[in-house]
């Protein structure tokens, strides 16, 4: 029954909708004010999600019906999954055992594998442009993104999240030589997530909604909230990596804690989105390999130098 209501109810699917729907009003409203917009009220993505699921889902005569109906659910579960080896407000997540960061960063790659495989059996060819450009991103942010999380991993001399936030709960100041690597996963996390200035494959002045452009009604609200539950448990993993810090103030004030600093993370993405200009696919490619692979390798080297000096 536990086990129930840790899916169902709490850190599981009823909590992350909530919660995803809320970080999305937050991104919205943020950068609606950034634009010099008013922005949508409190209530509009939920709003959004009951108009979606009152809609009559449509599947294309060519596409596969079981692989387009299965992509939205797979995507979630996938999310959901990932939350329950995260520490949230304590060093003890639900779940946890050694090389869980390994599976966590595994899980949050599946829903944009399921954006791909949705977009490839849609058979539109707008739809499988935009899933041959979420793979292809797929192949440029991955290697930045677990690069720059596997450092303070490194220094922590586990793969463990419940044991890397016990090293840097009693080593506070060791989070400083992993800010360049935050800055790497914050840019990362934009390509996992899909948004401005890596929102290539979804890009409506182009191809017109990309992935999703076949998928209407109850199985577009769940890919969208998909996203939105996604956000937060990449936001909830870079909190425990990098931000690692109250994991001791009890139930209640770590709780509030926990949703204060993932909601300072969503809002640091929503002011990165605002500020940049959509690129090119092949720009993306570029900027990964050439500027965020390399530093993601110099955080690398700090955390390698740092625990040689720990060692002796």
């Amino acid at each position: 029954m536990l086990s129930i209501f840790y899916i169902l109810i709490f850190p599981g699917f009823l909590f992350l909708s909530a919660f995803g729907l809320a970080a999305q009003f937050v991104d919205r409203k943020l950068c609606a004010r950034l634009q010099n917009r008013v922005g949508p009220p409190w209530f509009q993505p939920l709003a959004d999600f009951i108009k979606l699921s009152a809609k009559e889902d449509i599947i294309p005569e060519e596409a596969n019906p079981s692989m387009f109906k299965l992509m939205p659910v797979l995507a979630i579960t996938a999310a959901i999954t990932a939350i329950f080896y995260i520490p949230l407000w304590s060093v003890n997540p639900i779940y946890a055992f050694s090389g869980d960061l390994i599976v966590v960063l595994y899980l949050l790659t599946i829903p944009t594998l399921t954006f791909f495989l949705g977009g490839w059996y849609s058979t539109s060819l707008y739809s499988r442009i935009g899933a041959v450009r979420a793979l292809t991103q797929l192949f440029a942010y991955e290697v930045p993104l677990l690069m720059s999380i596997l450092a303070p991993a490194l220094l922590a001399d586990t793969w463990s999240l419940k044991e890397m936030s016990l090293f840097y709960s009693a080593h506070p100041f060791f989070w400083l030589f992993n800010i360049l690597g935050f800055a790497i996963s914050m840019i990362a996390l934009l390509g996992k997530l899909e948004k401005v200035p890596f929102d290539i494959p979804e890009a409506e002045t182009e191809i017109v909604g990309g992935t999703f452009t076949e998928y209407s009604g109850r199985l577009l609200a769940l890919f969208r909230l998909g996203i939105d539950i996604e956000q937060i448990v990449g936001a909830a993993l870079l909190a425990a990596v990098y931000l690692p810090f109250g994991l001791g103030l009890g139930p209640v004030a770590g709780f509030l804690l926990f949703v204060l600093k993932v909601l300072t993370i969503v809002c640091m993405l929503s002011i990165l989105r605002t500020i940049f200009a959509r690129l090119r696919i092949d720009q993306m490619i570029s900027f990964c390999w050439k500027c965020l692979a390399p530093l993601a390798f110099i955080q690398l080297f700090i955390d390698l130098v740092l625990k040689g000096f720990i060692v002796r």
